[in-house]
């Protein structure tokens, strides 16, 4: 076997990890009833892929036989600890007597019964706290690390960490089940999930690390999960977060430069927004408006649909995105939403108004590690000429954020100062 060979198997495994470990282990954790058994036997079937992949070649279907595999590794660790531990030998006997994974079974089950959908509703049982159900899924089922999450969570990693330790022996020693809900618990089960789905893409859209802005990968995911979330439970609120997902998606490829610098919205080609997205969020937006049962996603799906209406900018209806954001803030006075509301505002009365709003948020001490509200306060100070202040807020912004192509966004408002000087 050629070393070229041993390479490319090698990459091939890490492109399989990257892509399908996390559906890998959902679907172990559904045969195996334990999250730690599962992660556990979900690496060994990696392992030994590097392995045997290399002497036989890949497989026709390569997480069919991951899974097996993990499941047949995780049945020889159960014997081999049964010595010490009897109870574990019946449940070897009971994991054996499972039939046999087929190619099908694993990889073209699209139905509501889908193993990642199933896991997601058990992370978000309600004897959960809130942030544990979230910290909990976006960790298994979407396998974001820690950081990433307390990005989300707006808070320390250490934190997410524990809630994610307790969450786990929760739902062990609880012994809540793997499953879909029934019809009827459903309603009380879905705000969760709508969480979770959402902060899931909005790590795709606006990744926490790394050289991209983006994660392709977690937004298609997020989008998946929530056609699968619409088929299982057609609530307008759950059409309200898909319309809001395929909005802000359909702007992906323009948020970036071919060198992969930040572009902001006013400086986007619209023309190559995805129109196919565009029609079928807006699609999606009336009919969830139209039932009069108007939540937090739909109000941000309306939102995002009237930037997606206009043809510029300058022509964008900033009033009408105010008043949703009038809205919005009634339902959820929450800082972040109040700095969204501000710099809408401030397309409108102008920038001084604005910045007057963003100051006031700044001032009560909420979202001061957030580099949002100093890369929006730094905005409005240049627009409005005052380049000392502008310099001190990008400064600000830049040491609190993580990513790259907005450190070098950052980077180059600060230099264009300097220029000006």
């Amino acid at each position: 076997m050629s070393e070229g060979t041993i390479k490319q198997v090698r990459a091939l495994v890490d492109e399989v990890y990257h892509s399908e470990s996390r559906k890998v282990l959902a679907t172990l954790i559904r045969l195996l009833g334990d999250f730690d058994a599962a992660e556990e036997a979900m690496h060994d079937a990696f392992a030994v892929a590097v392995e045997q992949w290399v002497r036989k070649g890949v497989p026709a279907n390569p997480r069919a036989w991951l899974v097996s595999t993990g499941r047949f590794k995780a049945i020889d660790g159960m014997r081999r600890r049964a010595r010490f531990d009897s109870s574990l030998v019946e449940l070897a006997k009971q994991l054996e007597s499972q039939s046999s994974i087929s190619d099908n079974e694993e990889c073209e089950d699209e139905s509501v019964e889908d193993d990642r959908l199933r896991l997601i509703f058990t992370c978000c049982h309600p004897a959960l706290s809130s942030e544990a159900q979230i910290a909990m899924t976006l960790r298994e089922v979407c396998g974001l690390t820690t950081e990433e999450i307390a990005r989300a969570f707006l808070t320390k990693p250490s934190t997410v960490a524990q809630r994610i330790v307790r969450a786990k022996a929760k739902i062990r020693d609880a012994r809540i089940p793997y499953e879909v809900p029934s019809e009827k618990e459903l309603p009380d089960r879905l705000d969760a999930v709508l969480r979770v789905i959402y902060l899931v893409f909005n790590e795709g859209y606006s990744a926490s690390f790394g050289g991209s802005l983006t994660r392709h990968d977690l937004s298609s995911e997020a989008i998946r999960l929530g056609r699968l979330l619409i088929e299982l439970l057609p609530e307008p609120e759950a059409m309200g977060l898909l319309a809001l997902m395929l909005l802000h998606d359909s702007r992906r490829t323009t948020r970036t430069s071919p060198t992969g610098e930040l572009v902001l919205l006013d400086d986007q080609d619209r023309s190559l927004w995805n129109r196919d997205q565009i029609t079928e969020g807006i699609s999606l937006v009336e009919r969830a408006l139209s039932s009069r049962r108007v939540g937090l996603y739909t109000l941000q799906a309306a939102i995002a649909a009237v930037h997606a209406q206009a043809t510029s900018s300058a022509e964008t209806d900033w009033a009408q995105i105010v008043g949703f954001y009038d809205l919005l803030f009634q339902a959820d006075p929450s800082p972040v939403i109040e700095l969204n509301r501000a710099v809408a505002v401030s397309m409108c009365d102008g920038p001084l108004v604005g910045l007057a709003l963003i100051d006031a948020i700044l001032a009560r001490g909420d979202l001061k590690n957030h580099h949002l509200a100093h890369a929006a306060r730094a905005d409005l100070c240049r627009r409005l000429g005052r380049a000392a202040e502008a310099r001190i807020s990008y400064e600000r912004a830049l040491q609190l954020t993580h990513q790259r192509a907005e450190q070098s966004f950052l980077e180059r408002r600060l230099s264009e100062l300097q220029e000006k000087k």
